[in-house]
C-alpha cells in the first residue's frame, strides 16, 4: 500500500481544543479517537506516514458566509490579533508537540532522515509548521527559539493581515490578488526563513505577497494547500501564473482536500466526488509536471470529502490516483518523494 507523507494538517489545533476542556492531547493522539480527522490509529489504516503539524492561532470572530442565491460569498477577514496572546497559543502548541514526541506517540523531525526513520520505524513523521506568525516578534527572536524547538516550516499570514504580510479572504468567485503583499517585516522573515533553513509556505497569502516572496527567496516556491484556481475560483486557489512560477523554481503545491477549494461551485458540501480531487491534480501536473504536486490534505482544518471521512480513507485516494493513471514513480512522487525532494532543497541538505 502506498505511503503518503501530508503537506498539512491541523491536528494540534484539535488537540490544543481538547486539552482546554479537560482532555489529554497525548492519550487521544496515541490511543485514538472518533473526533476530527488524524490520530495515531487512523493514520496507520489511511498509510499516512507523517506530515507538517501547523502551530495555527483561532480567530474567533471569523464566520465563513452563506452563499447568495449565485452561490458566491466573501468573508471579510478576520482582525488581526495581538502578539502576546499569540505566543501563549502557540507555545501551548509547541509544549504538545513535544509531549507527544517525548511519549513515542509521534516523532519530531528536522530533517528528511529523521523523516525516513520515523517512516522505517512506523512512527508518525511530524513537522512543525507556523500557519500564520502572530507569535513572531519584528526582531525575530522568537522565531529563533521556534526553530530550536523543531519548527521546519511557516506561513507567514493565514487569511487575515499581521505584522509580516496580508492575507487573503475566504471567498467564491475571487482572485486571489485582493492587496498588498510583504511588509519590510516580512521581507526580513522571509530572508531569516533562507537562512535558517526553514520552509515558507505562500498557502494563505495575497498574490502580491506570493510575488513579494518568490523575488528575494532562496527557496523553491511552495503552497502547502492550495488547489488550481482556473477549476475552482477561491481566492485561496493558485492562478496559472502563480503555478507557473512555482514549476520554474522546482517547487510543489500540495492538493488541498477542503471541498470549498476542490467543487467547482466554491460550496462546502462534503458529498464531493473523488472526481474533483482528481480533477485538481491532473490540472496541476498538466500545467506544472509530475514533480511539483503533492498532497497537503488540510485535515482537522477544513469540511473534507466524505468519501475519504478522515485519514484512515485514504486509500480510497490512491486508488483513485491509480485509476486515472498515476502509478509506479509518478504515484511515490505525489504521495511522499515530492515533499522529501522540497524538503531537502529548503533545509539545506543537498
Amino acid at each position: 500500500m502506498q505511503t503518503i507523507f501530508d503537506g498539512h494538517n491541523d491536528v494540534l489545533l484539535r488537540l490544543w481544543q481538547n486539552q482546554k476542556a479537560g482532555g489529554d492531547a497525548v492519550d487521544e493522539f496515541a490511543r485514538g479517537t472518533t473526533d476530527g480527522h488524524i490520530d495515531a490509529p487512523r493514520a496507520r489504516l489511511g498509510h499516512l506516514a507523517g506530515g507538517f503539524c501547523a502551530i495555527y492561532i483561532p480567530s474567533g470572530d471569523i464566520h465563513l458566509k452563506r452563499p447568495d442565491a449565485l452561490g458566491h460569498y466573501e468573508t471579510p477577514l478576520a482582525t488581526p490579533l495581538e502578539r502576546p496572546p499569540s505566543l501563549d497559543i502557540a507555545l501551548q502548541k509547541a509544549a504538545i508537540a513535544l509531549r507527544l514526541h517525548q511519549a513515542g506517540a509521534w516523532r519530531l523531525c528536522r530533517s528528511t532522515d529523521d523523516i525516513r526513520r520515523a517512516m522505517a520505524d512506523g512512527v508518525f513523521a511530524a513537522v512543525l509548521h507556523m500557519e500564520g506568525c502572530e507569535a513572531i516578534d519584528r526582531d525575530l527572536s522568537a522565531l529563533e527559539v521556534f526553530y530550536a524547538a523543531g519548527l521546519r516550516s511557516l506561513g507567514p499570514v493565514w487569511s487575515r493581515h499581521n505584522l509580516f504580510g496580508h492575507g487573503v479572504p475566504f471567498a467564491f468567485p475571487k482572485s486571489p490578488d485582493t492587496g498588498p503583499g510583504l511588509t519590510e517585516a516580512g521581507f526580513d522573515l522571509v530572508r531569516a526563513c533562507n537562512r535558517l533553513g526553514i520552509v515558507i509556505d505562500l498557502a494563505h497569502i495575497t498574490e502580491q505577497g506570493f510575488w513579494d516572496v518568490a523575488r528575494i527567496s532562496d527557496q523553491p516556491l511552495v503552497a502547502s494547500h492550495s488547489n488550481a484556481h482556473a477549476l475552482t475560483p477561491v481566492a485561496r486557489n493558485l492562478t496559472d501564473r502563480q503555478m507557473d512560477a512555482i514549476r520554474d523554481t522546482g517547487g510543489l503545491a500540495g492538493l488541498n482536500f477542503a471541498v470549498t477549494m476542490l467543487r467547482p461551485d466554491g460550496q462546502e458540501n462534503p458529498d464531493t466526488p473523488l472526481s474533483d480531487m482528481i480533477r485538481h491534480v491532473d490540472y496541476m501536473v498538466n500545467r506544472m509536471g509530475i514533480d511539483c504536486v503533492a498532497i497537503g490534505s488540510d485535515f482537522d482544518g477544513a469540511t473534507i470529502p466524505s468519501v475519504i471521512g478522515d485519514a484512515s480513507g485514504l486509500p480510497r485516494f490512491v486508488e483513485a490516483l491509480k485509476a486515472a493513471g498515476y502509478e509506479g514513480e509518478a504515484l511515490d512522487k505525489l504521495c511522499r518523494k515530492n515533499w522529501l525532494r522540497i524538503l531537502a532543497k529548503a533545509w539545506k541538505e543537498s
